[in-house]
């Protein structure tokens, strides 16, 4: 699976262009009063301009698998990355084959830079906001996380992770390259203390050779 592009929401246009732009280094695709635009490898990231509605995301971009620790001083040049497990920063998910690290962008959403090692991505560039990837990760909230997996599974054909057993507040629908990460409303994301409330999304995404769209209420 791969998700072609992510519309999210944000109360705070300007401060949403500032770090994207300054701290990951994203090209802007377009600005105007109703939101922004990025080029963020192969998916386009939209944040479409929200108010007072304070949003909270997790999304992760899928970054070359060698490059670890570059995108970590990368990130960390510019902004906090965060603790997983004190003092730990770089999480070992040793049965996704992968390792990550997190930071807040400006809303306040958790975002995630992961080195899939089962991908072949190694690349030879130097880090920086042009070597990402992808987007490979948007959190979906919900109530009922296995009722959610059901719909989606049957409506989109979506496979559930090959790497992730379901489990009650959690469940990971798709590939490497394109995941849906299913949890309970008010599980904390990981590694914050922030809880998982839903937020208006929108994803395009590619699934067994057909695009599909999927819309998710707040």
């Amino acid at each position: 699976m791969k998700i072609l592009q992510l519309e999210l929401l944000t109360d705070d246009i300007n401060e949403t262009e500032w770090f994207y732009t300054n701290v990951i280094g994203l090209r802007m695709i377009c600005k105007d009063r109703s939101g922004i635009a990025f080029a963020t490898g192969t998916t386009k990231l939209v944040f479409k301009v929200s108010k007072h509605v304070k949003p909270i995301y997790h999304f992760a971009f899928n970054i070359p698998k060698n490059k670890l620790l570059e995108a970590f001083d990368w990130i960390e040049r510019n902004t906090k990355v965060l603790e997983v497990i004190p003092p730990d920063k770089i999480a070992d998910f040793y049965t996704w084959n992968a390792k990550s690290f997190y930071f807040y962008d400006s809303n306040g959403n958790v975002l995630e830079f992961i080195a899939r090692f089962d991908l072949d991505n190694a690349s030879d560039k130097s880090f920086d906001g042009t070597a990402v990837l992808s987007i490979s990760e948007i959190g979906f909230v919900t109530k009922n996380v296995f009722q959610l997996c059901e719909e989606l599974v049957e409506k989109y054909e979506l496979p559930v992770f090959s790497k992730q057993p379901k489990m009650e507040k959690f469940i990971v629908l798709g590939t490497d390259t394109g995941l849906f990460v299913l949890v309970k409303e008010n599980k904390f994301w990981y590694p914050t203390n922030k809880k998982a409330k839903p937020f208006w999304t929108k994803v395009l995404f590619e699934v067994k050779g057909k695009i599909r769209e999927i819309e998710i209420s707040g």
